[in-house]
């Protein structure tokens, strides 16, 4: 099974994906992942990675399609995965299909969810992180029990520059220009399926588990 989780920053396909990996026992490739991992090795394309996302910006094609490459060829082939957060361009999309095409495969679907600007912009703008143990909040849904301090190792919480009003604003409106094409691309292939990604967790996570036990 080779699957792809789309959705704008703060849908929550990224929690979703380590339900459905568990569930389905994929290989979670997750981009964000990733940048993070090879930003903290301190490699090149880590620290280049974590430029374009503290200005708000999507990470280019060429360095997210060779972190992905990477990924993908480490120690071998992965026959059963899912991606998350990648692709989001055309250009990373064929790209994808060219890695795929040299182990005589493809993707079985894309799940896309769906979720309102200003339910995202709440989601996010909320959010806080611990600065120790990478634990995360919400100032409304999801408070700490003592105001800024985490809960499970007692680190100031703060909100990271990705999750102020005006970068996520930018990435939304980069996410659509930028993903509207590959959206229709995957539609065009009959394999996208769209799940509405404003309910609870568990309401969006038994939407997908249907699907895909429908479809695969």
């Amino acid at each position: 099974m080779k699957l792809l989780m789309m959705g704008p920053p703060g849908a929550g396909k990224g929690t979703q994906a380590k339900k459905i990996v568990d569930e389905y026992q994929l290989a979670n490739i997750s981009t964000g992942e990733m940048f993070r991992d090879s930003y903290r090795k301190k490699e090149s394309l880590g620290l280049l990675a974590m430029e374009f996302i503290r200005d708000g910006h999507l990470v280019s094609d060429e360095i997210t399609i060779e972190i992905v490459r990477r990924r993908l060829f480490a120690n071998h082939v992965e026959k059963n995965f899912l991606l998350d957060g990648f692709p989001r361009t055309i250009a990373q999309a064929e790209a994808l299909e060219e890695m795929l095409d040299v182990t005589g495969s493809k993707l079985d679907a894309v799940i896309q969810i769906v979720v309102s600007d200003a339910v995202i912009l709440n989601r996010m703008v909320g959010r806080r992180s611990c600065s120790i143990c990478g634990a995360t909040y919400h100032i409304d849904y999801k408070p700490p029990h003592q105001d800024g301090v985490c809960d499970s190792c007692g680190g100031v919480l703060y909100q990271r520059e990705d999750d102020k009003h005006e970068s996520v604003k930018n990435r939304l409106d980069i996410y659509k220009e930028k993903t509207k094409p590959l959206i229709d691309y995957y539609e065009s292939r009959g394999i996208l399926f769209e799940v509405n990604g404003e309910k609870s967790f568990d309401a969006v996570y038994q939407a997908i588990k249907a699907l895909l036990d429908e479809r695969l």
